[in-house]
């Protein structure tokens, strides 16, 4: 029995390069196929992203992270539109839980009036479904500027008060320190004090006291021009239980003591308020100060 004759699969030269081409081409393209089934058998399906990037960044951050601030930096006041966009709007923009609405005449104007002081004075202590500073504490933002949220809102509304006057500098110290308030203190109490002190701190300082026997040209005027500029920052609206100016209710059991221990208290200081009220006056034009707030109850 005859054998078929044995030939060579490769009988050209180009059949020898075809084959060494096919020999690293096959393999190559297997391993690209097998990658690629790989990468796609790995990934989530559609409307999934807890692999993407910045949810696997989310999940291993720090718990605690540290605000760096330079202290000795100048501080920078946020305006009352801002203010009222971070914090107030969520209520006042809707007039959500009794609050008046922005821009709604009709909701502020028996607000507006009762007066600046009031108004600023509800919105450090709260009112109502409000908590004080609308739920913000003095470190996110000053008395100073809750006192332009409430200006900005209040003059879109139907008001016409003049902006607020900017701390002097030192003035948001003197507020924080006002700020703690004693062990056991309300919080109501502890905002009306740092109001109070943010006030005191933010008017203009008296100037030096006299030489020894100099008095005031016009003690009347004297006493007058140091209550507007001291004293009606708590006796204004009765911040700290200060008698208020022109109330006799309140005053009355201070006039039962003698004029010269009213005048101890004005120059030495007494409970919530410092001496002078936290000026340099004179204590003569103190004691004018005191003359005048005793005359409009009498």
């Amino acid at each position: 029995m005859s054998e078929a004759p044995h030939g060579a699969p490769i009988k050209t030269p180009g059949q020898l390069i075809a084959a060494i081409i096919a020999g690293f081409a096959v393999p190559i393209v297997i391993i690209v196929l097998l990658a690629v089934y790989v990468d796609n058998s790995t990934r989530t399906g559609a409307g999934t992203d807890s692999l993407s990037e910045a949810e696997v960044t989310a999940r291993i951050k720090p718990l605690a992270q540290v605000d760096i601030r330079d202290a000795n930096a100048p501080r920078v006041y946020k305006s009352g539109e801002e203010v009222y966009k971070a914090v107030c709007s969520a209520c006042h923009a809707s007039g959500a839980a009794g609050a008046p609405k922005f821009t709604n005449t009709a909701d502020w104007a028996p607000r507006i009036a009762q007066g600046f002081d009031t108004l600023w004075h509800t919105a450090l202590s709260g009112k109502g479904a409000m908590p004080p500073r609308g739920g913000t504490s003095p470190d996110d933002y000053s008395d100073f500027e809750i006192a332009r949220a409430v200006a900005y809102m209040a003059n879109n509304s139907g008001g016409s008060f003049p902006e607020p006057a900017q701390p002097a500098a030192g003035a948001a110290a003197a507020s924080g320190a006002a700020a703690a308030a004693p062990a056991g203190a309300s919080d109501a109490g502890a905002a009306q004090a740092a109001a109070a002190m943010a006030a005191m701190a933010s008017v203009p300082q008296a100037a030096a006291p006299a030489a020894a026997g100099t008095q005031s040209a016009d003690a009347s005027q004297a006493g007058k021009a140091l209550y507007q500029q001291v004293c009606q920052a708590c006796h204004a609206a009765g911040v700290l239980n200060a008698p208020k100016f022109g109330d006799k209710d309140a005053w009355a059991p201070r006039l039962k003591d003698p004029m010269d221990t009213v005048y101890n208290y004005a120059l030495h200081g007494k409970g919530a308020m410092p001496p002078k009220g936290g000026s340099t006056a004179s204590d003569a034009d103190v004691k004018a100060a005191v003359d005048y707030m005793v005359s409009a109850v009498k």
